[in-house]
């Protein structure tokens, strides 16, 4: 069996960062962990092969070779998957597929031989037996959960490291709180399921073994969802293994109760995490009630950034507008609150509702559902009727947009995370190899923001106030100054 394992192309998104990955020559910012996982699952005789859309175009003599194409997608990959289902359906080649969007949508598109829903290590088995015997089905799913002890390592040999500004690897699914919007308790469920620190070292010892010193993200939804195993299994198991070794940054997303926890921020710090994303949402208590996302609530989430990012952690931000009990001013609160933590990388969208979630039923019940799910959270856009006047929304959440990513606005807010930021102890990558990658990036960074780009003043502003007051944050400083410049590439032409 010939199978081609396609992962359709994302939109250029603020998640994409496309316009920084330029910099420094990569095509696209992390592999598609989930069709790399499935490709350990599948007989060790098919023959495979991985064509990621965001780094390379999925071409004739591509599908020709194949007898099936198995495509795995998120939302966001909606109008991609369309095109690849077309190429396939004009070939006769046969298709399997799953991932988030297959699995919240499984009637959205036609044509489809198999859909594979809900976790592959419940469902592919099953349908794998079933193709060996020749009476395949065209829809498996189940209610269960799987056991992630069982869950392989991914295949790395299928992709070229070359092309990513990160690898990525899962260590939990599931989380223990149930916010309104959010659909990944009703596709994961609310219990964490773990595996071992055991699985999770193979994994790494695959990436180190095979050169790559770069940033590793854990796409956990919520990383601390079991504080107790994290700190008692995996943590010291990574601060072990990075004795010795160089580079490979953690990142991953928690929940704000992380702040609470002084002891397990050092502990994420000491295993080598540098960056958080977390769901902040809104500094209003009552669009939090509203949202049902209590464990925001009665907590001064100012200070709880700044602890975190004091303990060694850069935090990025999730933020929504758009709740009924928005009015004009909670744009202004939000843009303060995040001017005021140093908030530099601030995802701001406009409420949506996903189907599966609570905020979706309550909609739809209300008459309010007018669109399907776009799946981009910043594309100023929702498929509900807000309370407020849409057009009023869409202009201010439009202007709170360009303000907060405006080189005055932006450069200040990366002066005041710098400020209260401490730089966590990980050996720096000396190799050739790093060093001339970021010496490139850096000498793009002066041609294009320094010498030729709008924020001029604002970059050599910042390069010299870095130089003189946190040099040891120099590096970091140009990061922010070209992620600067690919949210408002993004801004300027999306929003």
């Amino acid at each position: 069996m010939k199978v081609l394992l396609v992962y359709p192309k994302f939109p250029d998104t603020f998640w994409s960062f496309k316009h920084a990955l330029k910099f420094i020559h990569k095509k696209a910012s992390s592999p598609p962990l989930g069709l790399l996982t499935i490709a350990n699952m599948l007989p060790e005789s098919w023959h495979l092969k991985l064509i990621d859309m965001n780094v390379m175009p999925l071409r004739k003599k591509d599908l020709e070779w194949a007898d099936y194409a198995f495509i795995s997608a998120m939302t966001v990959q909606r109008d991609s998957v369309a095109d690849v289902l077309k190429q396939c359906k004009e070939l006769n080649l046969k298709t399997v597929c799953g991932g988030p969007l297959f699995t919240t949508e499984p009637q959205a598109f036609s044509g489809i031989d198999h859909l594979v829903l809900n976790e592959a290590e419940i469902t592919l088995p099953l349908f794998l037996d079933d193709l060996s015997k020749g009476k395949a089905k065209q829809i498996y799913s189940t209610k269960e959960f799987a056991d992630l002890k069982k869950t392989p390592p991914p295949m790395w040999d299928l992709i070229n490291f070359k092309n990513y500004a990160t690898l990525n690897l899962q260590y939990t699914r599931g989380c223990p709180f149930n916010c309104e919007f959010c659909n990944i308790t009703s596709m994961l469920g609310h219990k964490m399921r773990l595996k071992t620190a055991d699985q999770i070292l193979i994994e790494l010892d695959g990436l180190y073994e095979r050169g790559w010193r770069n940033g590793v993200f854990f796409v956990d939804d919520n990383l601390i969802g079991n504080k107790k195993i994290l700190r008692e299994d995996l943590l010291p198991s990574l601060i072990d293994w990075r004795n010795n070794k160089v580079g490979i940054a953690f990142n991953t997303e928690v929940s704000i109760n992380l702040a609470d926890d002084n002891e397990l921020m050092d502990q994420m710090v000491a295993a080598g995490f540098n960056q958080v994303f977390i769901g902040i949402e809104t500094p209003d208590d009552s669009n939090l009630a509203e949202c049902s996302k209590f464990q925001n609530r009665n907590r001064n989430l100012a200070s709880d950034v700044r602890k975190i990012q004091t303990a060694g952690m850069q935090v990025q931000g999730g933020f929504i507008v758009g709740f009924d009990n928005d009015s004009p001013l909670t744009f202004e609160r939000l843009v303060e609150f995040i001017q005021k933590t140093g908030i530099v990388t601030a995802m701001v969208g406009i409420l949506q509702a996903p189907l599966g979630t609570k905020l979706y039923d309550r909609m739809q019940k209300a008459g309010r559902i007018i669109a399907g799910f776009s799946g981009d959270n910043v594309a100023g856009a929702t498929n509900i009727i807000p309370k407020m006047n849409i057009n009023l929304l869409s202009a201010r959440y439009k202007e709170l947009i360009r303000h907060i990513y405006s080189p005055e606005v932006y450069y200040q807010r990366v002066k005041t995370f710098l400020t209260n930021y401490r730089l966590p102890k990980i050996k720096p990558d000396f190799s050739i190899g790093k060093i001339w990658q970021d010496t490139n990036a850096f000498l793009q960074s002066i041609f294009k923001l320094g010498i030729f780009g709008k924020e001029r003043k604002q970059y050599w502003g910042l390069v010299f106030w870095t130089l003189f007051r946190k040099p040891r944050l120099f590096p970091l400083a140009i990061t922010f100054s070209v992620y600067g410049y690919h949210y408002r590439k993004v801004s300027e032409t999306h929003i």
